[in-house]
């Protein structure tokens, strides 16, 4: 692509001008012709087909209509002032309704004027009602290049400076009619021949500009193709630099403490899987390279027991090794899991949180800095400038999306050369985003439960249920074991959340008289949580009313039943998480989803079925991804990512994905030192892609 026309700036395109640019610039990223002509339209409506007011009817999705505006008519105070327009095309009367921008509105739209409107029809009373329209003049539309029209997301900032999605589509016409000739390929021949690509200025042309619906999936496949070839060379590329530049210690034998463990204090025999996560792991450490893995495993599934043989590899070998946690809570349980299962051991194991202060921390400090303290468990206390290892060798990381990049390199910089990394997730991804999210890590897998645990039974409850809800809690009480109830608390309305679960609370108290019910919310004090996490796991308390801070990190395997309060209000990893503090013993659990809206939308209905339907992890994410898409798995899904995505989708191109990524491994095994003349194209555009001048992290 020629480098020189693509990063002109946007200013100097006719049409624009300084004034504009800043706006583009400010509101959409773009600030290059580049910029411009991948900058995306998010839909397109058929334009063809005009209807008649007259023929309007409840369930019509989409509906164009050709006439004029008759009168306005100014409603309401404060936030609750709206506008409506009458418009009739002399078959019938609509009414068009704004409830913002109304000051643009009355600027712009006049009565009498021929109009083109698009907008979703719904009746209210005897008239059917349009709210927020899209409206172009009659004359205007008439000039539309192709029928099927383009939509382009527009921001408010670009609304109130007199920008529509038309404006934007006739700049990118403009851009083409200036420089098409010399848009160049970014890909070569014996790439778009094999893949059976559309070359690329064709298919920019057809994105903006479809001529009929039929040519624009091969067209926009073009697009994501390339989007994707060039993410997955650049994590290929990083992931093949690091492995032959990292030098990592070497975990020559397996001694005395990992064979002790294994062959007298391994609480369970492993899984299968976690037999062979265990190889893959060891497999790394021997080779002289820093291991960076993955492990991924379904809540339940034993990846803890797993990361601490590793740790008792490094402790064979001379090394410390460290577990660090996004949370106190779930430090702590590391902590006491690892205390427990080493009982009987020699292994010293320390915790550093930042409760752990005075006294204390000056022993635990100095452990460390002497070696004694042979494995460190922590918050992210453990990469405070104090915490010096003597010889630190294995990092565990806990849900490592939760800490930042600068975090986890200064845990990396606690020995003259890094340690090797394992990161650990209950967040299931499916493997081929781990391999893009992840992409500079190796990925394992624990896929399978220790032997003995159920499968966790989950129901919907709705409001007239309660009766029978309360029937099954009983039930379970009676038979000794302990019962969750968990409610909502997302941070825009925290105050009447917490009236909710405190009314909850109460309502629990009076219809369990025989039981106790404790409480725990993040706007308690810690050492009040604490108390209250600690009764619960003593069985001082039957049932425990808490907010999702038991999301992650407890462990009561007496706890059989999770009833979770308002679940159309929480997604589905988060309540798969939720579900997961339960089935942890030998016993029968119980997962309990409660919702009090007479009516559910579909989203939550097939959200809500999914959790009752399956307990496996990865086809919970799949659906989670599929219904929310990709841009927050866990706040995880393009944070890693050196470009973000601006056609390409990392839930439903999965499939194109993996190819582009197979496409991407061939060319940097056959040319790994950049040196082949069939490829030069290639790292010509690698290298204007890293220079931004094609600037993907602008999301249209």
């Amino acid at each position: 692509m020629s480098v020189d026309i693509l990063s002109l700036d946007i200013q100097y395109l006719k049409g624009v001008g300084p004034a504009r640019a800043r706006m583009l610039g400010k509101e959409i990223n773009v600030h290059t012709l580049g910029d411009l002509l991948y900058y995306f339209p998010y839909k397109y409506i058929d334009r063809s087909r005009v209807h008649q007011v007259k023929d309007l009817h409840d369930d019509m999705p989409l509906v164009q209509l050709r006439g004029q505006i008759l009168d306005f008519e100014k409603s309401g105070t404060g936030t609750k002032k709206h506008i409506k327009a009458f418009f009739s095309d002399g078959t019938g009367v609509v009414e068009l309704i704004w409830f913002k921008g109304l000051t643009y509105v009355e600027r712009t739209y006049k009565v009498n004027t021929p109009y083109l409107i698009l907008g979703k029809p719904g009746r209210f009373g005897h008239r059917f009602s349009i709210p927020h329209p899209e409206i172009e003049k009659a004359e205007e539309a008439d000039t539309h290049p192709t029928p099927l029209q383009p939509f382009y997301s527009m921001t408010e900032g670009m609304r109130r400076g007199g920008m529509t999605s038309r404006t934007i589509q006739k700049l990118i016409q403009t851009a083409f009619d200036t420089i098409a000739e010399r848009i160049n390929e970014t890909l070569p021949d014996y790439l778009i021949s094999y893949h059976r690509l559309t070359k690329l200025p064709e298919a920019l042309f057809t994105v903006h500009f479809p001529e009929e619906t039929k040519a624009l999936p091969e067209a926009r496949r073009r697009l994501k193709f390339e989007e994707l070839f060039f993410l997955q060379l650049d994590i290929l590329q990083r992931a093949a630099q690091h492995r032959e530049a990292a030098t990592g210690f070497v975990f020559a034998h397996v001694g005395q403490a990992f064979n002790d463990f294994y062959l007298h204090h391994l609480p369970f025999p492993l899984t299968t899987a976690q037999k062979r996560v265990v190889r893959e792991i060891r497999n790394d450490l021997r080779t002289g390279r820093q291991m960076n893995r993955l492990l991924q495993g379904d809540v339940g599934s034993g990846k803890t027991v797993v990361a601490l043989m590793c740790c008792l590899l490094a402790i064979d070998n001379d090394f410390q090794a460290c577990l660090m946690a996004p949370t106190e809570i779930l430090a702590e349980q590391h902590f006491a899991t690892l205390t427990q299962m080493l009982q009987g051991t020699n292994i010293r194991v320390e915790l550093l949180t930042g409760s752990v202060k005075g006294a204390k921390r000056r022993t635990v400090l100095q452990g460390v800095a002497d070696g004694t303290v042979q494995i460190l468990v922590g918050t992210h206390a453990l990469i405070e400038p104090t915490v010096r290892f003597q010889n630190l060798g294995f990092v565990v990381i806990d849900e490592q999306h939760r800490f930042g990049v600068k975090q986890r390199a200064t845990l990396w910089e606690k020995n003259t050369q890094p340690p090797h990394i394992l990161v650990m997730t209950a967040t299931p991804i499916p493997r081929t985003l781990a391999m893009t999210v992840y992409g500079d890590l190796d990925v394992s897998v624990i896929d399978e439960l220790p032997p003995g645990r159920k499968p966790i039974h989950t129901q919907h409850y709705g409001e007239r249920d309660t009766g029978h809800l309360y029937d099954g809690m009983r039930h379970e009480l009676r038979l000794g074991r302990q019962v969750y109830v968990v409610y909502p608390l997302i941070e825009e309305s925290q105050h009447s959340d917490l009236i909710a679960l405190e009314t909850g609370y109460r309502r629990l108290c009076e219809a369990f008289p025989e039981y106790k019910v404790g409480k725990v919310h993040g706007k308690m004090k810690p050492a009040e949580k604490d108390t209250a996490m600690q009764q619960f796991i003593r069985k001082d308390t039957q049932i425990l009313v808490s907010t999702t801070v038991i999301e992650v990190g407890v462990n009561v395997p007496n706890a059989s039943v999770m009833v979770i309060e308002e679940a159309d209000r929480f997604g589905l990893s988060q309540l798969h998480q939720l579900r997961g503090r339960v089935g942890r013993g030998a016993d029968q659990s119980y997962c309990l989803l409660v919702t009090h809206k007479p009516n559910l939308g579909d989203i939550t209905r097939r959200r809500l079925g999914v959790m009752c339907e399956t307990t496996d992890g990865f086809r919970i994410a799949e659906e989670d991804m599929k219904l929310r898409g990709p841009g927050d798995i866990e706040g995880t899904a393009q944070s890693g990512l050196p470009f973000k995505l601006r056609i390409a989708n990392l839930v439903g191109d999965t499939v194109l994905m993996a190819e582009a990524r197979e496409a991407a491994a061939r060319v940097l095994k056959a040319d790994p030192q950049h040196n082949l003349p069939q490829n030069e194209i290639i790292w010509q555009q690698m290298q204007r892609l890293k220079n931004g001048i094609v600037d993907y992290s602008a999301i249209s």
